[in-house]
């Protein structure tokens, strides 16, 4: 194991827009940041075709080309970026440290932490395939998309109900698949799903399939009743899993604080965790929210917070 013996004046983990944002304000503040990029460079947004609701992009543009364009921003003000993913650290001692996957050890004054959420899947292999192509975990960002189209949801909890609700101001017909013969949703949420003429639930149903990559889109799916076992196929032109997200933050399990679904826990109206020192951002701390645009907002108060901190302790 190789041990880099300079001390960074942060460290951020994750490559996402919190990530890349963080980053900028780091560089711009000469704080020569250290960016691991993660397992997932460029984070959610890399799985996302076109991106239609971040500002100064009129015409849209594609998610996969929005990160390129953070990390040039990023290196263009001297952000060193790594292509590592950390695999463990330590927040006991100061400097923090951060192995990686390549057997390296970082050493930083700071630590953001911007490592986002996964969107749960079915784990179907079409699933896998179609994403992207009919096949969403986010109906804020793609709803616009499926105009007067017919589309179906998964899930019975909240997510699920607004998730459908939401879809109804552009498809022409919304059906959600319910696993169970009853939502989980809260009362209201369920009543607004049930009350809505464009939006149909088939309970006891679940996804098997979906079709048609060959086509290179979602054409249908193949369901199946969870009671009788019955199996039937289905004409729909989008698929959205509303099944809830995961956040990438395993890594800190015992070391900081996270509600019971694993998000990271800050102070009131800031970034920074338990630790000082330690911020935390985008994704992996918002489980309300989760936009590219909020998750840029807060990895832009993380580095800004860094910064007080440096200055505070002398490594300014």
């Amino acid at each position: 194991m190789s041990d880099d013996t300079d001390v960074f004046q942060t460290l951020i983990l994750g490559s996402g827009p919190a990530g890349w944002t963080a980053a900028i304000y780091a560089a711009r503040a000469n704080m020569k940041p250290l960016l691991l990029k993660g397992m997932q460079p460029g984070g959610q947004l890399t799985i996302t075709t076109e991106v239609e609701n971040y500002p100064g992009f009129p015409a849209g543009v594609m998610g996969p080309e929005l990160m390129e364009k953070f990390e040039a921003q990023a290196i263009r003000f001297g952000t060193v970026v790594k292509p590592e993913t950390g695999v463990k650290v330590d927040l006991s001692t100061r400097p923090f440290s951060v192995e990686t996957n390549f057997d390296r050890v970082y050493r930083a004054h700071t630590l953001i932490i911007s490592t986002g959420a996964s969107a749960n899947y079915l784990g179907l292999e079409n699933e896998t395939k179609l994403q992207g192509r009919g096949v969403s975990a986010c109906a804020t960002c793609d709803g616009f998309f499926f105009q007067d189209k017919d589309v179906c949801v998964v899930g019975g909890g909240d997510s699920a109900c607004e998730e459908a609700n939401f879809l109804t101001k552009y498809a022409s017909k919304v059906r959600m698949l319910v696993r169970r013969d009853e939502f989980r949703a809260s009362k209201i949420m369920q009543d607004r799903a049930l009350a809505n003429p464009k939006i149909e639930v088939i309970w006891n149903t679940h996804v098997v399939d979906v079709m048609d990559p060959e086509q290179g889109k979602v054409t249908g799916l193949v369901l199946e009743n969870t009671k009788s076992g019955d199996r039937w196929e289905t004409p729909t032109d989008g698929l959205f899993l509303a099944i809830g997200h995961t956040p990438n933050t395993q890594l800190f399990k015992g070391l900081l604080d996270m509600d019971d679904t694993g998000y990271l826990i800050t102070k009131a109206d800031a970034t920074s965790t338990k630790i000082p020192g330690v911020f935390a951002c985008g994704d992996c701390q918002d489980k309300i929210w989760r936009q590219a645009i909020t998750a840029a907002g807060t990895g832009c108060m993380a580095a800004l917070e860094a910064e007080r901190f440096l200055e505070a302790h002398g490594h300014g």
